[in-house]
């Protein structure tokens, strides 16, 4: 820990490092991981308890807020519940690591992400750049067009916002690029391999696992029945392919 502390000074000036709140209950770790953090351009704040995580969390406009599930007082669960009824900030959740239920109670809860309990500093750097890159708007490629029309379905890609029959539809930053990703290939079968790369995360122990429940929770929001879906395709063994429910080649861009 000591050498990775000492690994990298910051230059940039505190008004334009990235403010992360972190919210867990071990004092000592939540030093050395801010410390850590601190040396590679974050502003990192601490709470410790459960009973101010969310005042806290909603009072200020953080770049990304990573969030314990066990906590004194009130749980990392209901932290996360009361900030997505308000925020989609970015949210990364620290688990258990053989705890598959949290991870996914987490994700259709709205967390962006999750790392399990014993992450090394580095780890945890590597996943707050993936989640801020999610939660940016990305230009390249995007110059000729900032929104997608899928019949009753618009993605809004300079504003990250999704709307179906004119209603706003609350993604996450994961569940987003899943979506403009399957879009973008017009038909074409994405596998799941492919969308963690179009979504830049790095998986643990269950790649398609964590595809297939964010999916899932598409489906839900965009209420496409998942025994007979008709807007996101299974392809079995395979992956996954987005169709427009009257044609998709009838798709445009505004």
């Amino acid at each position: 820990m000591t050498e990775l502390l000492d690994e990298k000074i910051s230059l940039l000036p505190l008004q334009e490092r990235k403010n992360i709140l972190l919210i867990d209950d071990d004092i000592k770790y939540c030093r050395l991981i801010s410390k850590y953090l601190s040396t590679h351009d974050y502003e990192v704040t601490l709470v410790h308890s459960g009973t101010t995580a969310l005042e806290t969390a909603l009072g200020k406009q953080w770049d990304v807020i990573i969030l314990d599930v066990m906590l004194p007082g009130v749980n990392g669960f209901e932290i996360l519940r009361g900030v997505r009824e308000r925020s989609n900030i970015p949210i990364l959740m620290l688990t258990a690591m053989s705890d598959e239920t949290d991870r996914i109670v987490g994700l259709e809860l709205g967390a962006d992400d999750y790392l399990p309990k014993n992450y090394s500093p580095r780890e945890m750097l590597a996943r707050l750049r993936a989640v801020l890159r999610r939660s940016q708007v990305s230009q390249h490629g995007r110059e000729s067009a900032s929104k997608i029309v899928i019949g009753p379905l618009i993605i809004d890609l300079l504003m990250r916002k999704v709307t179906l029959d004119g209603k706003l539809v609350k993604l996450t930053g994961i569940e987003f690029d899943i979506l403009v990703s399957l879009t973008q290939a017009k038909g074409r079968i994405k596998t799941r391999d492919q969308l963690l790369n179009d979504i830049r995360t790095m998986n643990y122990d269950s790649c398609d696992r964590l595809i297939d429940v964010h999916i899932s929770l598409l489906r839900k929001k965009l209420n496409d029945d998942a025994k007979n879906p008709r807007l996101i395709k299974t392809i079995r063994s395979i992956g996954y392919s987005l169709q427009d429910p009257n044609d998709l080649d009838n798709a445009t861009m505004m």
